[in-house]
């Protein structure tokens, strides 16, 4: 196998959300009080909501940027590549990155509709949160069969809830829903509560991935106010150690052997340490602590059932086996800061040298397709679906890094703190729309 002849799904990018977006999807009497975007006097686009404002992070949206200008400040959407919120412009980025497939998650309801479960009228919010759903499923992924994987963000505050939308979802062909990595840190009860057996029941029922996103409960963890803000970017993707440690243990994956859990954007190389030591605390404790996998190892109940998520990870390709070569999957993070975009394919490639053909093609695509039910193939010729093929249908796709304004440089020379990156935040929040 050549370069160009790999096939790419990416199960975590994710999509800035378009002005427009309620317009079709909201009952007349619901429209008043839908989302709607500003412009503030600085010049950035928020989105407004029942007084609140909800800035477009930078660094949700830094795709094509000088790195220089990389930043939390907020955006305007001028200053956002458009692929980042128009569908059509997000296609010619994904064939020009040779990206056959994409999954996107939300932005300004945040990872598992932190949004919406705030509001106190929670009617408005189920109908706001299923007129977004229907948004991303009809209209985001529809526009473009078998080029998109749907994601549903089901109504957290209320598991029956959760468990009808995840079943209204499946009937529209959408295999995937987003949770949170720690739901005790949203004010909701632990993994190791009955409380959300009606939404692990309904996934189960229906085949829906559990998709966990790193950063989805406390946001960015810093270790001290003035550490260098490159300890929480170094250290966010392994942060997701404590959550897949969290549900091993709990009775969820022993009781759902059918449930599948994604670990969005949590890398794999830590993988083999990981469950070599579960297996030994396992039989080293288990005594005691009365933990009982019957005839299995908390190793083999991971590979069963939890799926696993990259973006660029040598380390983890190499010791593919021992994460477990069927539920590996692949990530570009478009448009977010760490995406390998517009050469995925090439930095990817370095990772996979001496791999066997019928190995990369489970890590950058079957895998996917198969866990999340997305049936490209019967949209698109296989031969279509290529890098070398998705490139050619694209090739006039401007990929050169411009400028897009953003923060001043640094006057005293020093490296941005956790404290900056606060101060900068609370500014964007505090700024008046007027």
């Amino acid at each position: 196998m050549q370069l160009e002849d790999m096939i790419l799904v990416s199960v975590d990018d994710h999509v800035v959300e378009p002005p427009d977006m309620f317009d079709q999807h909201l009952p007349e009497a619901w429209k008043a009080r839908a989302p709607r975007v500003v412009r503030k006097r600085d010049g950035t686009d928020v989105w407004l909501f029942e007084g609140a404002q909800l800035p477009n992070i930078g660094l949700n949206a830094v795709v094509g940027r000088r790195p220089e200008e990389y930043g939390v400040e907020p955006t305007s959407y001028e200053q956002m590549r458009p692929g980042c919120y128009d569908i059509h412009e997000r296609i010619r980025d994904m064939n020009a990155n040779g990206v056959l497939a994409s999954m996107c998650f939300p932005s300004f309801p945040a990872f598992t509709g932190q949004l919406w479960a705030r509001q106190e009228d929670k009617e408005l919010a189920r109908v706001m949160s299923q007129a977004y759903n229907d948004w991303h499923v009809d209209e985001w992924c529809g526009t473009y069969p078998g080029r998109f994987i749907p994601l549903g963000v089901p109504q957290i505050w209320d598991p029956k809830l959760m468990a009808d939308e995840v079943r209204r979802l499946a009937k529209k062909g959408c295999h995937a829903a987003t949770f949170t990595d720690n739901p005790t840190k949203l004010g909701y009860p632990s993994f190791h509560d009955a409380h959300w057996d009606p939404f692990w029941q309904a996934c189960s029922d229906e085949g829906t991935v559990v998709c966990i996103h790193i950063g989805s409960s406390s946001g960015m963890v810093f270790t001290s106010m003035d550490s260098p803000v490159d300890v929480m970017i170094h250290t966010t993707p392994i942060s997701i150690v404590s959550c897949a440690s969290d549900l091993l243990w709990s009775r969820v994956l022993r009781k759902y052997p059918d449930l599948k859990i994604a670990l969005s954007e949590g890398g794999i190389g830590w993988v083999p340490y990981f469950l070599e030591r579960a297996d030994y605390v396992y039989e080293h404790h288990k005594a005691w602590t009365y933990q009982d996998f019957g005839d299995l190892k908390p190793s083999d109940v991971f590979r069963r059932n939890i799926v696993t998520c990259f973006i660029d990870d040598a380390s983890g390709v190499k010791n593919r086996h021992d994460v477990g070569i069927d539920t590996i999957t692949w990530e570009c993070d478009y448009p977010h800061s760490d995406t390998t975009w517009p050469r995925a394919p090439e930095r990817l490639w370095e990772s996979l040298a001496g791999v066997p053909d019928d190995e990369i093609h489970k890590m950058t695509w079957e895998n996917a397709l198969r866990i999340f039910q997305l049936d490209s193939l019967s949209h698109h010729a296989k031969e279509d679906c290529t890098v070398r093929a998705l490139r050619t249908q694209s090739p006039d796709v401007d990929l050169s890094i411009k400028s897009a304004g953003g923060k001043p440089p640094r006057e005293d020379g020093g490296h941005v703190t956790s404290e900056d990156i606060t101060r900068q935040l609370a500014q964007a929040f505090a700024e008046p729309l007027e």
